[in-house]
């Protein structure tokens, strides 16, 4: 499924801000020049849009949640938990109200038959999250087993989402942490 906003025919005013979001981040903007731009394998990005204060943002998550041992430690910005909390505190922070915001979902492919199916796991969280939240998904593009790249125009709310060829996807299998990075905090 391909999203077919009509993103290419509207012109930007200004030269282009291109924003680059990694796994890890979320950013929002009311510039009408930004352009948020992201490559989605079993990853799942959110683009979140307020249509009244034209402010928008998106992010990039590599695993839903933390395990039920790690949840009340430090929140983890690997974590769709944590970068769905920060996008919507971003976006209000620049005047957005939770209430008006629409949600477009993308990625959690699943790559790799061989891997577990991380990507569905990612997808089925990010739809719980906007669920309990109240948040309306306007569109969704996830799960199978082509990568994504996206770009994202969050003062206006368009989106523009291509499938990547399959030669051309990342195929590695993510690097995890060792098991003694996990969980370990000693406070002074």
């Amino acid at each position: 499924m391909t999203d077919m906003t009509p993103f290419a025919i509207t012109p930007m005013q200004g030269e282009a801000i291109r924003v680059t979001i990694v796994q890890g981040e979320a950013k929002a903007s009311t510039d009408p020049r930004v352009e948020m731009s992201t490559i989605l394998g079993s990853c799942v990005a959110t683009c979140l849009f307020d249509p009244v204060a034209r402010v928008g943002g998106m992010n990039h998550f590599l695993l839903a949640e933390p395990p039920a041992h790690m949840r009340t430690a430090a929140f983890d910005s690997d974590y769709g938990l944590f970068l769905m909390e920060l996008l919507i505190n971003e976006m209000l922070g620049l005047g957005a109200r939770k209430s008006r915001m629409r949600a477009r979902l993308y990625g959690g492919a699943n790559l790799n038959p061989d891997l577990s199916p991380i990507g569905t796991a990612n997808a089925a969280f990010a739809r719980q999250f906007l669920d309990r939240e109240g948040i309306p998904k306007v569109f969704e593009d996830l799960e199978g087993t082509q990568a994504r790249r996206i770009q994202f125009r969050p003062a206006s709310g368009q989106v523009r989402a291509r499938l990547v060829p399959a030669d051309t996807a990342p195929t590695q299998k993510p690097l995890g942490r060792p098991q003694s990075a996990l969980g370990t905090v000693e406070l002074f």
